[in-house]
């Protein structure tokens, strides 16, 4: 039975500013400041602070050139020095994952709110910002308070942007639903709430940007302290959806595309979506061919009947042959048992080389060179297919033996007499999602000269 956990909610919020402050410079005291004003604190109040404020005070700030131009260059150079990743960039606009693990535009590197001949840095460890302050104000007020240290970013698939929580001290910056039940009686799974981020852009409605307001208490939330801090509002690559920057997804997806494609023999239940074939099997008509010709056919055995009657009489065809071979009767029933992939999948792809577009030759020779060139670019397009169910997040595996039993299957489909069997692909959603293989070694397989 599911438990009722405390509501974040509060039954009044009250958001005060702090005006009169002065323009802080490095060194200053800034508890002695907030403290000055804030004789009226008390025990549970939230103190919202700017992080440009502590960026002044702490010395975070570098010196910059009047012009214009090189201002700007300068800007760049920190933005590279403050950046642990490019995530994104558009013409001359960067996302960048800062050293604080911040996604956020130009490694918040900013030029807003100081003198013009200045740029200001992010605090070192917002963190330990919030914490200090948050001493300094019970050490001189005697008050339990929490501290949040605040910067403007904007939100992916958003217009605008809001202020977060970039620092914090003394509250919950986190609220877990997990375990709770709504008022219809709904559990709710995975509700959490960013409670700091919350407060972050609560207090920004009477802070602002142009006002000189840079500090603001929130009252009134039901926030016991929990030791969090907002280092753990940075979700952790290895849960991230959406890790890989515009730049890095390309390349990687080019580098990785074709590693992604691996046999797989077990397939999960689900069903197949049917328009990812399609799709998969529109890339594999992309493969090269000679002559600007498409001589690739691909056969969806997706009705029950079919299906069963083709495998049936390639079976029939693969125990013969066998047989004709001298196979022990266990091998060959061994052999046989491979091929019970092909039922057992939920899709099953037939491929075959066609004739179309194919040059006859009067030279045998040539003749056969031809056949072998429409051979190469038939394998071409199954690889291609094999790459494209991979892309879709489809598993596959390619089984060769159709080609041995080729006018078995044109016989029970009625294909055309020229359709060279290029083997069958198994499809079907993974049990386990699909990771990229290691490439080899070239090794003998490459030959320098």
């Amino acid at each position: 039975m599911s438990e009722r956990v405390p509501d974040h909610a509060a039954q009044k919020l009250e958001i005060l500013p702090v005006p009169g402050l002065p323009e802080f410079r490095p060194g200053d005291d800034l508890t002695a400041a907030l403290a000055q004003r804030l004789s009226w604190l008390r025990d549970g109040d939230v103190v919202v602070v700017t992080s440009k404020v502590f960026s002044k005070v702490e010395g975070r700030l570098v010196p910059a050139p009047a012009d214009e131009q090189e201002r700007d260059a300068l800007r760049r150079r920190l933005v590279d020095q403050e950046t642990e990743r490019v995530v994104a960039r558009r013409g001359r606009t960067l996302i960048v994952t800062g050293k604080l693990g911040i996604v956020q535009a130009a490694a918040g590197i900013d030029g807003s709110n100081v003198r013009r001949d200045e740029l200001a840095l992010l605090p070192a460890d917002p963190d330990a910002s919030a914490a200090g302050l948050r001493a300094g104000l019970r050490e001189r007020l005697g008050v339990e308070v929490g501290v949040v240290v605040t910067d403007t970013l904007g939100r992916s698939w958003r217009v605008g942007q809001t202020d977060v929580a970039i620092g914090s001290a003394g509250l919950p910056v986190l609220h877990g639903y997990a375990g709770a039940v709504d008022g219809q009686g709904n559990d709710l799974v995975v509700t959490e709430i960013a409670v700091a981020d919350e407060i972050a852009a609560a207090a920004d409605l009477v802070k602002g940007k142009l006002g000189g307001m840079p500090v603001a208490v929130v009252r009134g939330a039901v926030l016991p302290d929990d030791g969090s801090t907002a280092r753990d509002l940075v979700r952790p690559i290895s849960e991230d959806l959406f890790w890989l920057g515009t730049e890095e997804a390309i390349a990687r997806g080019r580098s990785e595309a074709v590693l992604l494609r691996r046999s797989t023999r077990d397939f999960a239940e689900e069903p197949v979506d049917p328009d990812a074939v399609r799709r998969a099997v529109g890339v594999a008509l992309t493969a090269p061919a000679p002559h600007h010709s498409t001589p690739f056919r691909f056969v969806w055995l997706r009705d029950a009947a079919r299906r069963t009657a083709v495998l049936d009489a390639l079976r029939e065809r693969w125990r013969a042959d066998l047989v004709a071979d001298g196979r022990p009767a266990d091998e060959v029933e061994r052999r046989l048992a491979r091929g019970d992939l092909l039922r057992r999948a939920p899709e099953l792809v037939l491929a075959f080389r066609a004739t179309a577009g194919m040059h006859a030759y009067p030279d045998p020779v040539r003749d056969a060179a031809e056949r072998d060139m429409f051979t190469v670019a038939g394998g071409a397009a199954v690889q291609s297919l094999l790459v494209a169910l991979a892309a879709e997040g489809l598993a596959s595996c390619w089984v060769g033996s159709t080609i041995f039993a080729a006018d078995v299957a044109r016989r029970v489909l009625d294909l055309p007499d020229d359709w060279a069997a290029l083997g069958a692909v198994a499809v079907g959603v993974p049990v386990e999602p699909i990771v990229p293989r290691t490439p080899r070694d070239p090794g003998d397989a490459l030959v320098e000269r």
